[in-house]
């Protein structure tokens, strides 16, 4: 393997995953090709699940992908570590020190050789510089945070419980800053953890004791989707007795409250900042050409324009889309679909063929309201017009991201293996987490 083309790729989320998944089963299984998959975890959890790790509707530790374990299967390596710099002349790439949770060094700075780099490493939230977010909200960009999120809740809402419980007020007012999907779906998963917990033993808990808010600085809640999904949305929410201010711009965090731009303060003990994404920081600091929000200035065959070597995908490329002046949107269909159009272009590039452009297609957007129901328009193949959904059907059309997401790491007889688990696991556990 010595000679062997080597293909690495930074970052193990939805698309970084995937690609390795298939480069793996037919370049790395047959000897035509290295792969190496570089990520600061050990685990894989699909992003988009992350708000119900963080309300407690999902078990993380069911739904995790151990990198090792899963480098095995598919013929391709894992090394843990964060990347922190490129040296392009000698086609190299730096790995930071790894260190434990006590801040020992436990595997010195590396340089890992490559001769295409992939680079996935998403995004992070963008907080535009508002004053106090750092400090006083919690974010939802990685699983150690939104399990941290979840043992916050779990304690707000006992302590709310026995404050009820002792005759004191006991009012738990929730804000969630931004109204984009996850904004919506973590709103919906929280008003169904308040309904859920009583049943679990915290009977002094009512449902109205927990107040959740969702602001958004635009007129309408999810800005970017069409006004008809907008509206259903909105009229959700409000039947789940969720406060929804829209046309606020948030001018202050404090740690107990939020203060508007019109010098307005609403009361929040607990709030969640999920108004804006960015690649991470660090991109900008690369020998590579970098946008305002440090994506990578990628090519539409997603090449880097600094670098053909060094291709991006997902979040953390700005890849630019036929006919428009905007580029591809930081969206999770969206890695999957450049995933595979990669994929196709390192197959060529190891056969010394030409990499295929990129062409996003939007299949549409689905919102789900927790157990509650699910809303969303699906985009015409042929037509080009959008289908407004709803209900079961709308509700079957989102379960099926996931179970996509899985066949593309597992294929179709695992995935229908986990399914059935995840069938007994439903029935078998509690409706939420409580640990």
């Amino acid at each position: 393997m010595e000679h062997t083309h080597h293909i690495v790729v930074v970052g193990g989320g939805a698309g970084g995953l995937e690609l390795v998944t298939r480069l793996g089963n037919k370049l790395g299984r047959k000897g035509k090709a290295r792969i190496t998959l570089v990520d600061a975890g050990l685990t894989h959890v699909w992003k988009p699940l992350l708000h119900e790790v963080a309300s407690g509707s999902l078990d993380a530790s069911a739904n995790e992908i151990n990198y090792r374990a899963h480098a095995r299967k598919h013929h391709y390596e894992f090394q843990l570590g964060r990347m922190s710099g490129i040296d392009r002349q000698n086609h190299r790439i730096v790995i930071a020190p790894f260190l434990d949770e006590d801040g020992d060094e436990v595997v010195p700075e590396r340089h890992i050789h490559y001769d295409t780099l992939v680079v996935s490493v998403g995004s992070t939230a963008n907080d535009f510089g508002t004053p106090g977010a750092k400090d006083h909200c919690l974010f939802l960009d990685s699983l150690p945070q939104a399990r941290r999120f979840h043992n916050l809740l779990l304690n707000a809402f006992l302590r709310t419980n026995h404050d009820a419980k002792e005759g004191q007020d006991h009012q738990l007012p929730i804000t969630i800053i931004g109204a984009g999907a996850t904004g919506v779906e973590l709103a919906a998963e929280l008003r169904l953890a308040s309904r859920e917990l009583p049943v679990y033993g915290m009977n002094h808990l009512a449902p109205e004791d927990i107040r959740i808010s969702v602001i958004e600085a635009a007129d309408r809640i999810l800005p970017a989707l069409p006004g008809r999904l907008s509206l259903a949305a909105t009229r959700e929410l409000e039947r789940q007795d969720v406060q929804v201010l829209t046309g606020q711009p948030v001018s202050e965090v404090r740690e107990n409250a939020i203060v508007m731009k019109d010098g307005t303060e609403i009361p929040s003990q607990m709030t969640i900042w999920a108004a804006g994404i960015k690649a991470p920081e660090w991109l900008g600091q690369l020998d590579l050409e970098t946008n305002r929000g440090n994506q990578l200035v990628v090519k539409q065959t997603l090449q880097s324009v600094t670098d053909p070597d060094v291709f991006a995908l997902g979040d953390c490329a700005a890849c630019p889309q036929p006919d428009s002046d905007r580029p591809v949107p930081p969206r999770a269909q969206a890695a999957h679909q450049q995933a595979d159009t990669l994929f196709k272009t390192l197959r060529h590039r190891i056969e010394g063929g030409e990499p295929v452009p990129f062409v996003y297609h939007d299949h549409g957007s689905l919102i789900n309201f927790s157990r509650y129901t699910t809303v969303g328009n699906l985009m015409g193949n042929l037509s080009g017009r959008s289908m407004y959904v709803e209900g079961k059907v709308a509700r079957l059309f989102y379960a099926s991201l996931y179970r996509m997401h899985q066949n593309a790491l597992h294929g179709p007889l695992r995935t229908a293996i986990i399914w059935a688990m995840d069938r007994v696991s439903r029935a078998m556990q509690p409706r939420l987490k409580l640990h």
